[in-house]
């Protein structure tokens, strides 16, 4: 076994219990609920339009889908009777499932109406497991894995999962002269950080035939941006690279949003205040975690013209990196912003505490009661 393999083995950690996989699931369920709110906040305070915010919910629901359906496949993880299955999670840097659980997932939907036509439904298993507590007075536990599976293939059938790859989609905005203005998303599942990252670009389209409907240029264009979508490529390496490849395609603004790290102190080893502050707050049940947001963004500040051949030439957009932080070239952002979204009583602690490094990090703190509120 090669040096990264063991270094990537050892950052792993499977759920070998029935009952730890359930609450890893559950805090989970949670978290992805308050995302939402966390999202409908940004727009009230502007820093997301009503489009974006419909966008993000949509990736942010697929993800909720997403550990839904791996919850009812690792539903009896552990228990006699049952084939050996356990969820592989990375629990030193994302805390989210390794990206292997992804891929596989993505496998088993290809075949997800293959099994369901081979298995039992579910009014029929349910029959079953009662005649079996009854008759025999013995826990059904093989039909209750079979529904389990039902279940977890009649999710991945039912497609709105957020995958390893999800495909850029355009939406038209609207029209400036003889251009018209699209904004393209996508998703990735990114296999170096074991994250979901989420990509907003608004693009001016100024070629003959609209984008979407090009059947040359879209397919390209899809492509490109989803071999680019790395977490270790800079936003300016992805916007330069997609102007110099598309004359008529011309990238404004692009946004990357990293959803995690999770941070829990009964599944995750990560280091750093965030850990100790969880520690300290010895929070109940549910309310032990913290995750963390972040959203990078590239902005074009103007456009030079450069030669193509000898009678022509195309534009060129010219990128504004941070001129604050002195990072910029660092970044290749024009901006970053950290947030942390965390349960009430580990924000007291944190407040308190007030660790180094938090200074600058939007904090989004979520009520006992589910209300999500917003602090610098």
């Amino acid at each position: 076994m090669t040096d990264t393999k063991k270094a990537l083995t050892a950052d792993h950690a499977q759920l070998t219990d029935e009952y730890a996989a359930r609450r890893y699931f559950s805090k989970f369920e949670a978290i992805t609920g308050h995302l939402a709110k966390v999202a409908a906040a940004m727009e009230v305070e502007g820093s997301l339009s009503r489009t974006e915010v419909t966008i993000l919910g949509r990736y942010i629901g697929a993800l909720a889908n997403a550990f839904a359906a791996l919850g009812n496949k690792y539903l009896l993880t552990g228990r006699d009777g049952t084939p050996v299955g356990k969820l592989d999670f990375d629990r030193h840097e994302s805390g989210f499932p390794v990206f292997q659980e992804m891929l596989t997932m993505a496998v088993d939907a290809q075949q997800a109406e293959r099994h369901l036509r081979n298995m039992p439904d579910a009014a029929t298993l349910k029959d079953d497991m009662i005649r079996q507590i009854v008759g025999e007075l013995t826990i059904p536990t093989k039909l209750q894995y079979a529904m389990a599976q039902r279940l977890y293939y009649e999710a991945l059938a039912g497609g709105d999962i957020f995958w390893a790859r999800n495909d850029p989609e355009a939406l038209w905005q609207r029209s400036e002269g003889e251009r018209r203005v699209f904004l393209i998303h996508w998703a990735i599942f990114d296999s170096q950080t074991n994250l979901p990252v989420i990509y907003l670009m608004d693009c001016e389209d100024s070629g003959r035939v609209s984008l979407p409907k090009d059947e040359r240029r879209w397919p390209a264009a899809q492509s490109h941006l989803m071999a680019q979508s790395f977490s270790g490529l800079k936003l300016l390496t992805i916007a330069q690279g997609f102007d110099e490849d598309f004359a008529d395609l011309h990238p404004k603004r692009i946004r990357r949003f990293h959803v995690g790290p999770m941070y829990s102190s009964a599944y995750t080893v990560q280091s750093g205040p965030i850990c100790e502050v969880l520690r300290e707050a010895k929070a109940p049940q549910g309310q032990d975690w913290a995750l963390a947001w972040t959203e990078e963004e590239l902005v074009s500040e103007r456009v030079r013209s450069e030669k193509a051949g000898w009678f022509s030439s195309v534009e060129r957009e010219v990128f504004t990196l941070d001129p604050f932080s002195g990072r910029g070239v660092d970044t290749g952002a024009t901006r970053q912003e950290r947030a942390i979204i965390m349960p009430e009583r580990p924000y007291q602690v944190l407040a308190e505490k007030n660790p180094p490094g938090f200074t600058g990090v939007r904090k989004f703190v979520v009520s006992p009661g589910g209300r999500v509120f917003g602090y610098r």
